[in-house]
């Protein structure tokens, strides 16, 4: 089945590159392309039948991060990708926490947008080394859950602290001499018992200021 995406970016040209990025992929059906959060918040069918969303972060009206904010408790299936023109790590990171799963710059190439939808729909997160390192630096002024961690096996904290770290799968799997598949396999298992749906729900789970 194709994943089903949605577009928010208020510029035309650049609107109309992403629909064509998603266009040319067989197993990418575009569900709607939109000029603001306010057009996209319209949608007849809402959030129903999107897996997921590309929007920009600056948008006329309400802002990509207010949009993901108000998305995401009522579709957290619905996976949220970032795309921007500047490597803005304080807006890129307020995203994240917002329930954004990854992002791109708008410099990516048709094929890495293509390629970042498939990756967060699998259960990927990309994300920039920087942004990474906010990650692990707000989760290192935080106190652990205890009780949350006790409830994972010592290879699910050791997965969930390579999340943290901004590691990919591929590399995690690399890592710890698994394969890709067994590790999807762990974090499912991971986010089916914290409750969550991505990286980032998840290492805010475990960790609290």
């Amino acid at each position: 089945m194709a994943i089903r995406v949605a577009i928010i970016e208020d510029d035309r040209d650049m609107r109309q590159a992403f629909e064509q990025a998603v266009q040319a992929e067989g197993d990418l059906d575009l569900s709607g392309s939109y000029p603001s959060s306010e057009a996209f918040l319209g949608r007849p069918e809402g959030l129903d039948g999107l897996d997921v969303v590309l929007s920009d972060l600056h948008l006329p009206g309400q802002s990509g991060i207010q949009c993901i904010a108000q998305c995401k408790p009522r579709r957290p299936n619905v996976q949220w990708l970032v795309i921007t023109i500047f490597e803005d790590n304080a807006n890129l990171f307020n995203a994240l926490m917002a329930g954004a799963t990854g992002y791109l710059l708008k410099t990516a190439s048709p094929k890495e947008i293509a390629q970042a939808i498939r990756d967060i729909h699998a259960g990927g997160s990309p994300m920039s080394l920087a942004i990474a390192r906010m990650v692990v630096a707000s989760v290192q002024q935080k106190q652990v859950n205890a009780a949350l961690v006790e409830s994972l096996t010592a290879r699910e904290h050791e997965l969930v602290q390579l999340l943290a770290e901004g590691y990919r799968y591929k590399e995690i799997a690399d890592k710890l001499q698994l394969s890709i598949e067994t590790v999807r396999t762990y974090i499912r298992g991971i986010y089916g018992k914290l409750q969550v749906h991505s990286r980032t729900e998840a290492i805010n789970r475990l960790y609290e200021r």
